[in-house]
């Protein structure tokens, strides 16, 4: 006669099952997928050349080594995009998106147009944290904050409410300048081409941005660099925003405004099951790691000090928590 076993020896049995087992149901839910990187904005800018980046090499750190597709989703400076990752892709864990960094901030003080929750999206990891700059074309003379004081200066911009955007407008709020802003371009490299054909004579943009897609102007002095905002570039000698506040409120608006340098350039996926984002998350980390994703990005000029996802998902917590007077004073200027 058999004799049934006790029920912990089952449980003893189930405890000592390897580990890779357990993570079997990710590999096989990968393995022979693609993978969508969603780029809401155009193609050349420092957003689509990153999320490119990324995608070339974090496939064979997923397990099942799926496909990594990414494709442009343009419209209304990349909220079309995280619209539709939230709400419309699939919540499996093979959609991802490089985010706006300024998207949680425009949440947090109700700007029309965010459908999404940045608090319930899952939030991935970026290359480094940003550092923003506004930059002047040589033919205008504006050489420093003072002279953009004394004379309308053009600024090329994709949309209401992107960085492109916000970034002028809040050195117009707080500083003074006369940027006139020009919505309208799809991203990056479409502003570039309209300030070289004298369309548009500045433009906000990251210092590690122009140092990897146009070195050649900082090398022919065919931009002046005005200000920054965010951690404080070492090799760049440009005034920071946030000290230029003039009180204490001031500079908490400010500093709400550029809370996006703290998430560099983003990638978050929606609200997919917590195995594949640990996953995605451990894909991620290890890509910042891999010996050919970091020479390739060293050849395109970026510098790797990752911000991971646990971190990611802390700034944005913070950002979201805003006290409710700071978030009423920063919409006028966000919208």
């Amino acid at each position: 006669m058999r004799i049934k076993p006790p029920a912990f020896v089952f449980a003893l049995a189930l405890a000592a099952t390897p580990l890779t087992a357990q993570a079997q149901p990710v590999a096989e839910f990968y393995r022979g997928k693609t993978v969508n990187v969603y780029i809401g904005v155009g193609v050349g800018g420092e957003y689509d050349i990153q999320a490119r980046l990324v995608a070339r090499h974090i496939g064979k750190h997923i397990p099942g080594n799926p496909t990594v597709v990414p494709q442009n989703m343009t419209g209304a400076g990349g909220l079309r995009m995280i619209n539709y990752l939230y709400s419309v892709a699939p919540k499996d864990g093979a959609s991802i998106g490089m985010i706006a960094n300024a998207f949680p901030a425009m949440q947090a003080v109700g700007i029309p147009g965010v459908q999404f929750d940045a608090a319930k999206m899952q939030w991935i990891g970026s290359i480094a944290s940003a550092v923003e700059t506004m930059a002047v074309w040589h033919t205008t003379g504006v050489k420093n904050i003072e002279d953009a004081r004394k004379r309308e200066v053009v600024a090329g911009a994709s949309a209401r409410g992107a960085i492109t955007f916000l970034y002028p407008q809040m050195m117009n709020e707080f500083l003074g300048t006369r940027f006139k802003i020009v919505t309208g371009y799809p991203g990056g490299n479409q502003i570039n081409l309209a300030m070289e054909r004298g369309e548009v004579e500045a433009r906000n943009n990251t210092w590690s941005s122009w140092k990897a897609t146009k070195a050649q102007w900082l090398a022919e002095k065919k931009i002046a660099v005005i200000a920054q905002a965010g951690p404080r570039a070492p090799d760049l000698d440009a005034p920071s925003v946030e000290d230029a506040a003039r009180t204490p409120e001031e500079r908490q608006l400010i500093e709400l405004v550029v809370s996006g340098t703290q998430l560099g350039r983003p990638f978050a996926t929606n609200e997919a099951p917590a195995d594949r984002v640990a996953a995605l998350r451990a894909a991620f980390a290890a890509t910042m790691k891999d010996p050919e994703f970091l020479t390739e990005a060293k050849t395109l000029g970026f510098e790797v000090d990752p911000v991971l996802g646990e971190k990611m998902q802390r700034i944005v917590e913070k950002v979201l928590a805003t006290p409710k007077d700071v978030a009423v004073r920063a919409k006028g200027l966000l919208e």
